[in-house]
């Protein structure tokens, strides 16, 4: 390192062993998270776009720039000629075992996806990958859970659109939900570039693996219950709390707490103040699910359960709500009861982030040199 080139960070014993935390080891282009503001995607906060059109801010990051509204047009009607999904991928996943969990038939999806659409062209296999993940996710849901044949895909209504046309849910409301999985999808597009999903992801891709391949490697990491699995502990922890009465609530928290035990969805590695993104969630279930009694008992911890984490574990950094706060019960509310499903949700919209960042490494950062193979050191330590 010259001597014009600060120092970062001095690495000492007791940062080791301890998951790379706070230790930078490159760049990002589509996103950033700061602990006070939240994400943002390309310079712009979550809660300003989180309304935007899904495609637009997919754009947005693979191209670094809003596309004019010509481009927007023609970036859709793009992804509408890669939607399709062989038909041998389908009947291939009508075989999967329904004992498998869903992530694990979205991760052979993907591979499937691999074995017969890839091109070996990173970019052109994000927008294909971007594209086709739809289709699958509806295939896991429709046909693990046993709701009936496929439907056929109708990419013209749009990215969400069509994969709430194709999920079909029985007895659901389609307006509503898709309402939800739009905002969901365009919240859930990108973190920044060192979470686990997207480490992996960059990680196997370095290797020139190809995009289908790291894609799936990166829902793999997602899968881990300390990664993909908030949104359905965060439901599970409301239903477990019974009540939306404040005073109940409250005697409720301090109980968990005083025992040992946690509040989920609240608390960041990184956010020191309510993330936007769940803000945005709370607007939207008062929207769409104003009366459902989850997301009234959610609703009432939004700052309830802030006090009381902040009187009772007064040392905690960050008592605040986070994505995944009432993400669960949103989803449940408006139709989609399973919660094993959710984190195929969550991988459904990371994909596109995870292809763009895997772009990016690919074929652009170090003047496009790309970026060299993953290959942190370790230190070898005798057993004692």
């Amino acid at each position: 390192m010259s001597e014009q080139e600060p120092v970062l960070f001095e690495i000492t014993k007791k940062n080791l062993n301890q998951g790379l935390r706070g230790f930078p080891v490159g760049t990002v282009r589509t996103s950033a998270v700061d602990p006070m503001k939240g994400v943002s995607y390309v310079g712009r906060p979550v809660a300003d776009v989180a309304d935007e059109d899904p495609e637009k801010i997919v754009y947005l990051l693979l191209k670094k720039r809003m596309p004019t509204d010509a481009e927007l047009v023609a970036f859709k009607a793009d992804l509408v000629s890669r939607a399709t999904v062989k038909e041998e991928v389908l009947n291939i996943m009508k075989t999967l075992p329904k004992e498998g969990h869903p992530m694990e038939w979205f991760i052979t999806g993907i591979n499937l996806l691999g074995m017969t659409s890839k091109t070996g062209n990173y970019y052109e296999d994000a927008l294909n990958s971007i594209a086709q993940i739809p289709t699958i996710v509806a295939a896991v849901f429709r046909l693990r859970s046993g709701w009936g044949d496929l439907i056929p895909s109708k990419p013209e209504l749009g990215l969400v659109e069509n994969f709430v046309h194709m999920l079909g849910v029985p007895g659901g409301d389609t307006q509503v939900l898709t309402k939800l999985l739009r905002i969901f999808y365009v919240l859930h597009l990108d973190h920044g570039g060192g979470n686990l999903s997207t480490f992996v992801g960059k990680s196997v891709a370095s290797g020139l693996a190809d995009m289908y391949a790291s894609l799936s490697a990166s829902m793999a990491g997602l899968y881990g219950p300390r990664h993909g699995k908030a949104n359905q502990d965060c439901l599970a922890f409301v239903r477990s709390v019974g009540t939306s009465e404040p005073a109940k609530i409250e005697a409720r928290l301090r109980e968990i707490l005083r025992g040992g035990g946690l509040v989920f969805g609240f608390g960041h590695a990184v956010l020191r103040a309510e993330d936007p993104r769940a803000a945005v969630q709370y607007e939207l279930g008062q929207r769409l699910c104003p009366n459902d009694p989850l997301f009234q008992t959610a609703l009432a911890m939004r700052e309830l359960a802030v006090r009381v984490i902040k009187e009772e574990k007064p040392n905690v950094s960050s008592p605040y709500p986070n994505v995944d706060a009432v993400s669960g019960t949103l989803l449940n509310a408006c139709g989609l009861t399973d919660d094993d499903y959710y984190t195929v949700l969550f991988g459904l919209s990371r994909c596109s982030g995870i292809a763009a960042q895997i772009v990016d490494e690919r074929t652009d950062l170090r003047d496009g040199k790309d970026v060299p193979i993953y290959r942190c050191k370790y230190i070898f330590e005798p057993t004692k």
